[in-house]
């Protein structure tokens, strides 16, 4: 699956950097990158057990549980009138 991430670029060339390093290519070190993140365990009450993914949150903001694409695909049919 193709995706796009806007990186900043010094971020961007640190990454590059080190798969050229480990003899990846930029995509298979993102994939390893990301497949390590999802096996490590959950480990604080910020995170939903729903998904391995961090949730952000603005400083001194309660963090919002991770949704569904149901659930967030509903809310942006409700901000679009539908």
């Amino acid at each position: 699956m193709r995706t796009t991430l806007d990186l900043p670029d010094n971020l961007m060339r640190e990454l590059k950097a080190r798969a050229a390093l480990e003899g990846l290519k930029l995509k298979d070190y993102f994939a390893n990158i990301a497949q390590a993140a999802l096996q490590r365990p959950v480990s604080n009450g910020e995170q939903s057990a729903r998904s391995p993914m961090p949730v952000f949150k603005r400083p001194g903001a309660k963090a919002m549980p991770a949704m569904s694409n149901t659930e967030l695909y509903a809310i942006l049919d409700i901000k679009d009138g539908i």
